[in-house]
């Protein structure tokens, strides 16, 4: 199972959304629930405080939505928070996050830090934020973890997303690297590329973000 989450940032940062409308549960956050219903697609569920809406589109909202979960503005968490709470308690394959950057620059790092989530409780659930440059997630340690080449998207980043990364080895890439240590804030590993359809990382111990980027 796939759970597409669609917020409320920037529409000119999406992708196509249709390109992924397979097979999955489709939610829409705040602002994101309008979004997915201008775009054709009926969301199964919103979730959100809604006050980015107009009157006129959250009555449409309403009229559309078969299950909407309303919140008050002032609370412990962003709805885009309460959403993923929901998605991962059905313990979906992957969760992939649409208009999660650009506008409040708060907002973009704090969905960054979710991508944790899966890995601090256990999970085996893979959370993507995806806008149309980038794709990042969040992975642990592991050995040979294959990536694959995109045409569109030759950049590959690695960013550590714990105080440090242990024994971090790049095969198949531009610039190689062999059981390094990497630091918390380290620019090391941005804008690498791979020299063939595919590569390889491995590492021992800490949190990598992945993302992959155009030009």
């Amino acid at each position: 199972m796939i759970i597409n989450i669609v917020a409320g940032g920037p529409d000119e940062l999406l992708p196509d959304l249709g390109q992924y409308n397979d097979r999955c549960i489709w939610a829409g956050v705040d602002r994101g629930v309008f979004t997915l219903l201008e775009a054709g697609i009926a969301p199964g569920f919103a979730f959100g405080d809604f006050d980015s809406v107009k009157p006129w589109q959250m009555a449409e909202i309403e009229g559309r939505v078969k299950d909407l979960k309303r919140f008050k503005p002032e609370k412990d968490a962003t709805d885009m928070e309460l959403a993923l709470d929901w998605a991962l308690s059905l313990k979906p394959k992957k969760v992939r996050l649409f208009g999660a950057t650009g506008g409040r620059i708060d907002h973009m790092l704090a969905n960054i830090q979710l991508l944790v989530r899966p890995l601090l409780e256990n999970l085996e659930t893979i959370v993507e934020i995806i806008d149309s440059k980038n794709i990042v997630w969040a992975t642990g340690p592991g050995v040979g973890k294959k990536i694959s080449l995109l045409n569109d998207m030759k950049y590959i980043s690695f960013v550590p997303a714990s105080a440090s990364v242990t024994g971090l080895t790049l095969d198949g890439f531009k610039y190689p690297l062999k059981d390094m240590f990497v630091p918390f804030a380290s620019t090391l590993c941005i804008s690498n590329e791979l020299t063939g359809k595919s590569g390889t990382f491995s590492f021992t111990e800490g949190i990598l973000l992945v993302v992959r980027s155009k030009d």
